[in-house]
């Protein structure tokens, strides 16, 4: 702490800051911003759910709106649209509940406490009405083809009698049956969640309770219904007069769902696909560094013929752009069998011209007397490669390493090309493509695993940065 107050505190001279002092500081901050600014929004909207991103709600911070849930019950004449205010957050939230989170619930018991059309919009909601048919079926003696009835063809249904059956039965028990077969007039009853918001009622002016679909501030005024239910009608609110209450609710789910493999839509594993790209990562940098150590060290104390040239046209493929490479380097992996593997990841990108450059320049440095003594005691070129050379290299191998971890581990051109028909060798790039398809986008997933693939990447950079800023900065230097 001492470090950093003595770093902010810092004068270009004198015992007062000048212009030129509040100029440098105004231009770190600005850099900060520049780059921590788009990292915390991406934090922040990774843990907002899907409702809140696909609404494009600007608010900074993950939240909900408190809701009411809005019913839309089928009657002989006509539809009745009313609230059900109260309703424990597991009923409001149903859908979003896990299997196992499901069972835990006596739902049973929770709708013996409601009844008319209340009770026919909850059992609904709450997925009641098949179990409920089997049970009818089961008390009543009713034949079986009625489970089946919604899925039977046009000749099928013709062949049984549904009329006779239904005449059978209860009001009650009709509407239940025409619920699960949805034969009109009943057909299923429907919840929505709407905005529970307060504003001063129309026309007597008292604060009132109301349920909104969406808000928007830039609208004069906004559509609504009374949640006490004393009329279907709907009525206008000024926008500026409405308040509501936000609450803080991160959705952990977004990191937890597809790192478990239980993303709905996601039909691959984030945890394997984090696993491939550590091995892609660890295998590819051990290997660019051995290839590039070999050259630099080849480039760098060997002389031999054409040794200009082969250190000219590797720093010339830097110039080359690695799309232009893409056709050929698919040719040469599919060519070789290693499309589909993790294989065709590693090898191709096992060698790298910036990686043969910056350890070849700092090899330089390294006198050449050493070498020579070491030759002259016997040792073989491999010795003097891995005994000598390597360990006082080790500040560029340091740095190179920490680059090629990085350049792997967010690399998307070259899986795109080697392993893209084959998802059991995906890496997290390529998973990350997955979260957003055609007719379905899962943007919340997307943005949450964005930020696990940020964190390793972002540990070795921040941890490590010395050894590349020593490495590079020795670099060259006799």
């Amino acid at each position: 702490m001492n470090a950093v107050t003595t770093f902010l505190t810092r004068k270009a001279g004198g015992q007062r800051a000048n212009w030129l002092d509040y100029l440098t500081y105004a231009y770190l901050l600005s850099g900060v911003l520049l780059i921590l600014l788009p990292v915390a929004w991406l934090a922040l909207n990774s843990l907002k759910s899907s409702s809140q991103l696909e609404k494009q709600d600007l608010s900074l911070l993950p939240s909900s709106f408190e809701n009411v849930a809005r019913a839309t019950v089928a009657f002989p004449d006509g539809n009745q649209i009313f609230f059900i205010p109260d309703l424990p957050q597991w009923v409001l939230h149903w859908n979003d509940l896990t299997d196992d989170e499901k069972a835990d619930r006596d739902v049973g018991a929770f709708l013996n406490g409601y009844s008319g059309r209340d009770l026919y919009a909850l059992r609904s909601h709450l997925n009641q009405v098949p179990q409920m048919v089997r049970d009818l079926i089961s008390e009543k003696g009713l034949p079986d083809w009625l489970l089946r009835y919604p899925s039977m063809s046009a000749s099928a249904k013709s062949e049984v009698d549904l009329d006779a059956v239904l005449a059978g039965l209860d009001t009650e028990n009709v509407r239940l049956l025409s619920e699960y077969l949805n034969l009109a007039p009943y057909e299923p009853a429907r919840v929505s969640l709407q905005i529970l918001v307060t504003a001063p009622d129309p026309v007597t002016g008292v604060e009132t309770e109301f349920g909104i679909s969406n808000f928007k501030a830039t609208r004069d005024f906004t559509p609504a219904r009374y949640v006490d239910n004393r009329t279907d009608e709907v009525v206008r609110l000024d926008t500026a007069s409405v308040t509501m209450r936000r609450i803080f609710d991160p959705s952990w789910e977004n990191f937890t769902d597809p790192i478990t493999g239980q993303a709905f839509g996601v039909n691959v594993n984030f945890a394997t696909c984090f696993t491939n790209s550590v091995l892609v990562t660890v295998i590819a940098t051990v290997l660019t560094l051995l290839v590039n150590s070999m050259a630099a060290f080849a480039l760098a104390k060997y002389k031999f013929r054409g040794q200009v040239t082969f250190f000219v046209v590797i720093l010339a493929t830097l110039m080359v752009p690695p799309t232009i490479t893409l056709v050929g380097v698919f040719k040469a992996v599919y060519a070789t069998g290693l499309s589909g593997s993790i294989w065709g990841v590693i090898i191709p990108g096992a060698a790298t011209p910036t990686g043969v450059f910056l350890l070849r320049q700092y090899m330089l440095s390294i006198p050449d007397e050493l070498i020579e003594a070491a030759r002259m005691d016997a040792a073989s070129e491999w010795k003097v490669y891995w005994r000598i050379v390597l360990p006082l290299a080790l500040p560029a191998i340091a740095a190179l390493a920490i680059l090629s971890v990085i350049w792997r581990w967010n690399d998307l051109i070259l899986p795109l090309v080697a392993i893209a028909t084959t998802k059991e060798a995906y890496t997290i790039q390529l998973c990350l493509l997955e979260f957003r398809g055609e007719h379905l986008s899962q943007e919340h997933y997307r943005l949450a695993m964005t930020m696990v693939s940020l964190v390793p990447s972002t540990l070795v950079f921040v941890f490590l940065q010395k050894y590349i800023t020593t490495g590079i900065a020795n670099t060259g230097l006799k």
